[in-house]
């Protein structure tokens, strides 16, 4: 939601006044429809957050009693939906092709673009289309871990594209997975892996670069590795990125990259492979950083200049964390989901956990991150079981599900309904 601060009217013309008035109330719609779930525009939200309000959703996904529909996909692909309006867009392998498809919200498919060569996942649970697309509302922005990026209009025609590897060799060990994400101006794509790291701006209407920073630093061996996607904030009232990886948490200008502010001491002991994949997640001035293979988290304030670890650092844990599911945040709370089903909702001031609980205990793990829609939270586990709690006073097991088919990407909450992207199938589960 975009929160306006230390706003005053005088000495403004009545007509500019009115105008004013207008726009603000405008911003606040727009703020109020993503908040309730009318689109997904993004891999966590438009806000970044992994949850929507709501009352409605469902408390069960059950394939026998409340499955709306359920569509083939061609190929295995790993990447979250977005829903713009009535179309859920998401990317997937065929014929070997990174490809782009559309399907209705009734569960036909819109359209399917093919974009280039594939290049296939590594991992077991990975693809070569593991990041989420991005929109506009205008247009579309993909990329795939072939360093394939294009943009297409919401009906399937490429606008332009161009591959990224003259900036290095991928050097992850595992599958690429960060998303790209979308500022006032740009559009945004990070590249973070050994020796070739990069944080890029592209103009959205051609794909020219923009700018382009590096950022490489000297880690013990895969803590240059990161998977996290980046994320749109405000530094003194200008639009900037906050990056995470490298062992470093740093917030760039959007409109040229400058690195304004960077945290550091996330692997004080300089311990090997504290890879990077859960994301970052902010909650008012303070991000929230899950670090040290699901060990650790941090909260660091926002804001200041240059090397900021020292004054910034609010509190550390040492005893929780996650490590491949990204944060979800809602009424205030962060909500970590742990690689096997622990639950703790977190006060981002305190760090101090309100309460921690678990699903029950299985041998799979949890790969795709929680969704939260009004109180009910939604977790995905890699053997495809979607565990299910309702956290309006503390934790209340609803349930588990199973899809039938292995599932890592993140559930997607509209419009009282819920999307699951299996390996397999597109699933859409309504009240």
């Amino acid at each position: 939601m975009i929160i306006l601060k230390n706003f005053k009217m005088k000495n403004i013309n009545p007509l500019l006044k009115s105008l004013t008035i207008l726009t603000c109330a405008f911003i606040f719609l727009i703020s109020v429809n993503h908040s309730v779930g009318k689109n997904w525009s993004a891999w966590r939200g438009a806000d970044a957050t992994g949850s929507v309000e709501g009352k409605n959703y469902p408390s069960e996904l059950n394939l026998n009693k409340n499955l709306i529909w359920k569509s083939p996909l061609p190929g295995k692909g790993c990447s979250t939906p977005i829903v713009w309006e009535n179309s859920i867009l998401l990317t997937c392998p065929s014929n070997g092709k990174d490809t782009v498809l559309s399907y209705s919200m009734t569960g036909s498919k819109n359209w399917h673009t093919e974009i280039g060569p594939e290049r296939k996942g590594r991992h077991l649970n990975g693809s070569g289309s593991n990041p989420s697309v991005t929109t506009d509302g205008t247009n579309l922005y993909a990329l795939f871990k072939s360093g394939n990026l294009a943009c297409l209009d919401l009906n399937g025609k490429i606008q332009w594209q161009k591959n990224l590897s003259g900036y290095g060799k991928d050097t992850l060990y595992w599958d690429f997975g960060t998303s790209p994400i979308l500022s006032s101006k740009y559009l945004i794509v990070a590249l973070m892996r050994k020796g070739n790291s990069w944080l890029l701006a592209f103009d959205p209407k051609n794909g020219e670069v923009a700018w382009k920073k590096e950022r490489n630093y000297q880690t013990p061996p895969e803590c240059d590795h990161s998977y996290a996607t980046p994320t749109l904030v405000e530094h003194n009232g200008k639009e900037a990125i906050l990056v995470w990886g490298a062992e470093r948490l740093s917030v760039h200008s959007a409109e040229n990259g400058q690195m304004y502010w960077v945290s550091k001491g996330f692997n004080p002991k300089q311990k090997k492979n504290w890879v990077v994949v859960g994301s970052q997640v902010v909650v008012d001035d303070i991000a929230i950083v899950p670090y040290g293979r699901g060990t650790h988290l941090a909260g660091v304030r926002m804001g200041g200049k240059g090397d900021v670890t020292n004054s910034h650092r609010i509190w550390t844990r040492n005893d929780t964390g996650c490590f491949v599911p990204s944060p979800a945040i809602a009424n205030g709370k962060v909500y970590i989901l742990r690689d096997r089903g622990e639950v703790h909702c977190i006060d981002p001031k305190t760090g101090v956990s309100e309460w921690e609980d678990e699903f029950p205990r299985a041998s799979s793990s949890y790969y795709g991150s929680p969704t939260i829609a009004g109180n009910i939270l939604y977790a995905p586990r890699e053997d495809g079981v979607i565990l299910i709690a309702d956290i309006a006073k503390g934790f209340k097991f609803l349930g588990e599900y199973n899809m039938e088919e292995r599932v890592i990407a993140s559930p997607v909450p509209v419009n009282n309904q819920i999307i699951i992207r299996g390996e397999k199938n597109l699933l859409i589960f309504g009240s």
